[in-house]
């Protein structure tokens, strides 16, 4: 048992974090953000400021001989009344790439959303702490994934040993933007959301920037990744627009236009891979907005439906098809004079068949089996020796 004096206290910084854009340090500790403050003070939306304040695809990162690590957290823990608990949030400790350990904290702040009413309260919550033990004494490079679905602060480090920021390595940085999907909804551990698992697969240092409901062709989102420095990047779009019922065929393809060319500003020659939707039956045909089906909250299930009427799509109401159809288009017109910009049918990563073996258990979210499914098929197609991200990896 490690003594108070055997403890080094590293401080938590932006140096020894990855996958985060903005740190922000509060009174309760170090809030890692996946969208920098600047952009989370152009919009007041309470559903993206929970989605980009947790930590998917974060990780704390550091080179040490410490046999021990502690990490005091404090987690926000989400109640929605009338369904099952949550699972508290993971973190995974990986030692030279290799997970090692899991470990999850009970208690923290607790948020309770009501979803009949969209009210939303918060209770204080207490700090606990992790603890890593028995690991080499030899130099070696530790990451701490933070859990990809649970707002996480970061109270502090300690070791055994003293800490220095891991070295970036040569792999290629990949940013990735998309919805809760790409966020990792249902994912069972921060590794194991699809983006994680393609990165993984892939060899590239992943920056996810999939937010659950943001997927909504922000300007502020693009020029946050316009700014951020990578080799590669995706865009996923599709599932929130029709979902959120944001907007009309006429605004979409302008839309999609103006953010990718603010993504080109920053990165005029990166591979650029525009991926359409999943395959999703209750929006394929039929417009939003999506909401939670009142008769299954009042069951303590949670299942969303589609509220739009089919026919609306002759006066531009937007579905999965439509979508489909209107990036292909854009990318296509684009591609004439971008050479590095490619398309990805988002039913070659989850489709029909698919479907069929593996039903969307609330109608609108992948299981944690399909996440694995569309991480390994997005690093077969974009990683590929032949696919659109290869010739950002030399």
């Amino acid at each position: 048992m490690h003594t108070e004096q055997d403890w080094i206290t590293t401080p938590v910084t932006a140096r020894l974090l990855r996958g985060a854009l903005d740190v922000e340090h509060t009174e309760r500790g170090v809030l890692p953000h996946r969208l920098p403050a600047w952009a989370r003070a152009q919009c007041g939306d309470g559903q993206l400021a929970m989605a980009e304040s947790q930590p998917s695809g974060v990780r704390l990162a550091f080179r040490t001989r410490a046999t021990a690590v502690e990490l005091d957290v404090l987690a926000t823990k989400r109640v929605y009344p009338g369904l099952p608990p949550r699972p508290d949030g993971t973190y995974e400790l990986l030692v030279d790439g290799r997970l090692t350990e899991r470990a999850q904290v009970a208690e923290g702040d607790v948020l309770t959303l009501d979803l009949a009413s969209g009210s939303a309260r918060t209770r204080p919550g207490p700090v606990r702490t992790l603890r890593f033990t028995g690991l080499a004494d030899a130099e070696k490079d530790v990451e701490i994934w933070l859990p990809h679905d649970e707002t996480t602060r970061l109270v502090a480090l300690r070791t055994d040993a003293p800490v220095e920021p891991a070295p970036h390595g040569d792999r290629p940085v990949w940013l990735h933007h998309g919805s809760s999907i790409s966020h990792g909804s249902n994912a069972t551990y921060p590794t194991a959301t699809w983006p994680a698992v393609a990165a993984r697969r892939g060899g590239a240092e992943l920056v996810n920037l999939g937010f659950g409901g943001g997927a909504l062709l922000d300007p502020f989102t693009a020029r946050a990744m316009r700014d951020t420095p990578a080799d590669l990047i995706s865009v996923k779009l599709g599932i929130n627009v029709v979902n959120t019922d944001l907007m009309r065929l006429r605004a979409f393809g302008p839309a999609v236009h103006g953010f990718l060319d603010t993504l080109r500003e920053g990165h005029p020659t990166a591979p650029l891979l525009v991926v359409t939707p999943l395959y999703c039956p209750m929006h394929e045909d039929t417009p939003g907005p999506g909401a939670p089906d009142a008769g299954a909250l009042a069951e303590g299930r949670l299942r969303f439906v589609a509220t739009g009427d089919p026919a609306e799509t002759a006066a531009g109401k937007l579905t999965l098809t439509v979508i489909r159809d209107e990036l292909a288009r854009v990318v296509r017109q684009r591609a004439a004079d971008d050479p590095h910009l490619h398309l990805l049918d988002g039913l070659d990563l989850y489709g029909a068949a698919d479907h069929a073996e593996l039903p969307l258990p609330d109608g609108l979210h992948p299981d944690a089996a399909t996440q694995h499914r569309i991480g390994e098929r997005f690093a077969a197609l974009a990683f590929a020796a032949d696919g659109p991200f290869a010739t950002g990896r030399g």
